[in-house]
């Protein structure tokens, strides 16, 4: 049996729609205090009202631009201050902003590496320190299947996915002696409203590929988040997870 961490402190970036959202809906039922950080205010209002109106007095938001360190370090420090700690910290914002490298303007590409990559750096930051001084902390990045084996008109996603990588491995050898595990998670081609924008077309020929047959679901992604931030994860650190269909 999976001993699941109680009653700890959860940061998710991005927490708020898709493989997000289903994280902190699994958080919160094990009765974990979940802040998400998101920039759509909008969104955001409708999240922490359907999660109050479903009895989770536990979750909390951030109207947080991730690409911007200022925004992160004012965030992490209210939260800080507020809550005491920060035990886990899920590193899942992400963007596409897709098309073939030939025809990638300038900002496409600055745009998907400060909200999928430089938000790793101006969140993490902060957040390590807490971590360090406490002795304790789960952190669990996700990246993509496009990170490990790339895809047609994805350069910018697909490296700084690949990116995403590197800054686990580095970073779990400097804070293995303070008790905190760096792991990814690689989603391949998931149910959620990106994959939906891909033409149907191109994703039934995509589908086709994958050995189990289907899309995969936002659950599955997340139990396997929750493993990560488990007591029972404790000896895993510097690994990376595929969860793709075997795509």
């Amino acid at each position: 049996m999976i001993v699941i961490m109680k009653n700890k402190v959860v940061v998710i970036t991005g927490g708020t729609r898709g493989i997000g959202d289903a994280i902190s809906i699994d958080m919160l039922e094990q009765g974990d205090t979940v802040i998400a950080l998101a920039k759509d205010k909008i969104n955001n209002k409708k999240w922490i009202r359907d999660k109050n109106e479903n009895g989770f007095s536990k979750a909390f938001i951030y109207d947080c631009d991730v690409s911007n360190y200022e925004d992160c370090k004012e965030a992490i420090s209210d939260i800080r201050n507020k809550h005491g700690k920060i035990d886990i910290l899920i590193n899942n914002a992400g963007i596409t902003r897709d098309c073939t490298f030939c025809n990638m303007k300038k900002e496409s590409w600055d745009e998907v590496l400060n909200v999928n990559l430089s938000s790793l750096y101006n969140v993490t930051r902060p957040i390590i320190d807490i971590m360090i001084k406490n002795n304790y902390g789960r952190i669990i990045n996700i990246s993509s299947i496009s990170g490990q084996r790339g895809q047609f008109g994805q350069v910018n996603y697909a490296a700084v996915k690949a990116g995403v990588h590197g800054f686990t491995k580095a970073l779990a050898l400097e804070v293995a002696k303070y008790n905190i595990t760096v792991n990814t998670v690689s989603p391949g081609f998931i149910n959620t409203e990106m994959v939906k924008k891909i033409p149907k077309n191109i994703l039934s020929n995509i589908i086709s590929k994958i050995p189990i047959g289907r899309l995969g679901n936002v659950d599955e992604v997340s139990n396997l988040v929750q493993f990560l931030s488990s007591d029972k994860s404790a000896y895993i650190t510097r690994a990376d997870f595929s969860i793709n269909g075997g795509l």
